[in-house]
């Protein structure tokens, strides 16, 4: 999803520094120019030639900037698109926050005017120092981004904030950086996911295979494109980026009870802070029209007496007849007025499938409907997928693709949507 796309990844002398080598092969993956600058003392951890040998473009070092070629820190700065730092030692930090420049990763940063990004390592006392609070909130007025540094054990041994933030962070918001959206920046974006669990008792409930899987796909490619992501689900993410608001539901009604209340919060809009030192406006409250994207696989029924404990086969005897009602369907019940709404439909009868997500997409008042056969390699659970996007305007039917990048492609399809964005 990044093809051909620049990213400068700094390095400093940090222990963490080898994290760097799988946060370049991430980029590498995505099929990114990587392009790796590093300080000396970084080079007393990992040789440039290692960086090279995992994929980096060659490597800018204070040994071999050439001023005949471009492998300098002016034209590095003026090539690519986007510039993270990781690790950012208390040092770098420091000195990059007083526009210091002794060194050529701090050159290159001074010379660089696009999207900048930091990832904090150091001690725990390193980091909560004044000073270094003092120059991380200088560093964000100055339109770098702050990947927060985590908590965990340390090298040092102590046990504290300041270990480097989770490669898939660094990967998930170097990227959001590249292929964020002007239409997307500032919305509201509201996935649902997974298949809700009915209870019976204590220990069994009704469910189906839905995986949740391709919303959680939709909600990481929004977050890309620079929405405010909320994602209700019955399931866990395997990687979700962590700006994305998680709400964990079980039953039809807690996702009907969550989704009414998130609806009615996002039609209020967005506020924007300012960011740079020098921008003196107040916070803005920025009013798009929100996205809901219905993804989740609701119950169409659940068992009209749910019970506490656990049921006993004893007790029941040889047969069992389980009493059950329909559940109200929340997206034909949900208050849609002011918000785009997408439904999902999964089918089996590819000869009626079409007809059916047509009817759906009248019945229950949508703005568009992504029909994908369960089948094949598109089968609950699989990583990849394949829909008919339905509108009143276009049908459009995907190839057969990862479920990240199907629902990248799903947050360009749906943004005729809206007509004033």
């Amino acid at each position: 999803m990044l093809t051909n796309r620049k990213i400068l990844l700094g390095v400093s002398g940090s222990i963490a520094i080898y994290k760097s080598l799988e946060l370049l092969r991430r980029f590498k993956k995505a099929n990114a120019l990587v392009k790796v600058v590093m300080t000396p003392s970084s080079e007393k951890f990992i040789s440039p030639l290692t960086f090279e040998g995992a994929g980096s473009l060659k490597v800018l070092n204070e040994q071999n900037e050439d001023w005949t070629t471009k492998n300098n820190h002016i034209h590095t700065a003026l090539e690519f698109e986007t510039f993270i730092i990781a690790p950012t030692t208390a040092n770098t930090l420091n000195k990059l926050s007083n526009g210091i420049a002794d060194n050529l990763l701090l050159q290159t940063a001074l010379a660089f005017n696009k999207p900048k990004l930091l990832a904090p390592a150091m001690n725990s006392n390193m980091y909560t120092n004044p000073l270094t609070q003092a120059s991380l909130r200088l560093l964000k007025l100055s339109g770098y981004e702050i990947i927060e540094p985590t908590t965990k054990e340390l090298a040092c041994g102590m046990e504290g904030i300041g270990a480097l933030a989770p490669i898939e962070e660094l990967f998930f918001q170097t990227a959001r950086t590249l292929l964020k959206d002007s239409f997307w920046e500032d919305r509201v974006a509201i996935v649902t996911g997974g298949g809700t669990i009915e209870k019976i008792d204590e220990v069994r409930f009704i469910s189906n295979f839905s995986s949740g899987k391709q919303a959680c796909a939709l909600a990481t490619a929004l977050y890309l494109r620079g929405a405010k992501v909320e994602l209700i689900t019955t399931k866990e993410c395997k990687e979700l980026p962590q700006e994305v608001e998680l709400f964990k539901v079980e039953s039809a009604q807690e996702m009907k009870e969550i989704l009414e209340e998130r609806i009615k919060v996002a039609k209020r809009g967005v506020v924007k802070k300012p960011t740079l030192v020098n921008d003196l406006t107040q916070p803005q409250l920025i009013q798009k029209k929100p996205y809901l994207f219905m993804a989740a696989a609701v119950s169409d029924y659940r068992p009209k007496y749910p019970q506490k404990g656990k049921l006993k086969k004893e007790n029941l005897g040889e047969e069992w007849c389980l009493e059950l009602v329909r559940n109200e369907d929340i997206l034909k019940s949900v208050d849609k007025s002011g918000i785009v709404a997408i439904g999902f439909k999964a089918e089996m009868d590819e000869e009626k499938a079409l007809e059916n997500a047509k009817k759906m997409l009248e019945e229950k008042r949508l703005d568009a409907v992504c029909l994908n056969l369960v089948k094949g390699v598109t089968k609950f659970g699989s990583d990849k997928n394949q829909i008919v996007y339905i509108s009143r305007e276009k049908i459009v039917k995907s190839p057969i693709k990862s479920k990240l990048e199907l629902a990248l492609d799903i947050t360009q399809l749906v943004k005729e949507l809206d007509e004033h964005p």
